[in-house]
C-alpha cells in the first residue's frame, strides 16, 4: 500500500565530486512528513551545516506546505535536524573543518517502516573544466550507445 518516494538532488553529482555517503534520519513535524509522502519536496539548493552544539542541520531544503494543514502548517524552508551517530558526526565535522569539504543531501526517501531518511554525501566542489569533462564524457557515451544500438539492428 505504501508508495515509493525518492526525491533526488540531480545537480549534486554534476556540481560536486562525491567522496563518502551516509544515510541519516531527519526530524520532521506532522505536516512535513505528509507533504514528503505526497512528493512535495525539493533538494536542489540545499546543503548541510553544523550548529554551535555540534548538531547537523540541512539548510534550504524546500518542503511545500501541506494542502490540508491549518495554522499548524510548517515553514517551507526551515532548517531540519539530521540524525547520525556521534562517531559519524565527529568524522564529518573534522573533514569539513580541516579540508574544506562540504556536506550535501543526495536524495530523500521513505524507508520500509515509513520513516523519512536522507542520503548525504561528503563532497568536494568541481571546477568548471571538470564539469565540461563530465558533459563531454556523457555525450560521447550517449553517441557510442546510439551507434551500438543502430549497429545491432
Amino acid at each position: 500500500m505504501q508508495q515509493n518516494i525518492n526525491i533526488k538532488n540531480k545537480r549534486a553529482r554534476f556540481d560536486f565530486e562525491i567522496l563518502d555517503t551516509y544515510t541519516a534520519g531527519i526530524v520532521l513535524g506532522g505536516t512535513e512528513i505528509k507533504s514528503i509522502r505526497l512528493g512535495k519536496a525539493n533538494l536542489s539548493q540545499s546543503f548541510c551545516e553544523f550548529n554551535d552544539k555540534g548538531e547537523l542541520f540541512v539548510v534550504n531544503m524546500q518542503v511545500d506546505e501541506y494542502s490540508h494543514g491549518s495554522y499548524y502548517n510548517h515553514k517551507p524552508k526551515a532548517e531540519r535536524k539530521l540524525l547520525l551517530n556521534k562517531r559519524e558526526l565527529k568524522k564529518l565535522r573534522k573533514e569539513v573543518t580541516t579540508s574544506g569539504l562540504t556536506i550535501i543531501p543526495l536524495n530523500l526517501f521513505l524507508n520500509d517502516r515509513g520513516l523519512a531518511k536522507v542520503n548525504i554525501a561528503l563532497a568536494k566542489g568541481k571546477k568548471l573544466y571538470d564539469k565540461r569533462d563530465t558533459i563531454k564524457d556523457r555525450d560521447t557515451k550517449r553517441n557510442l550507445d546510439r551507434v551500438k544500438k543502430s549497429f545491432n539492428n
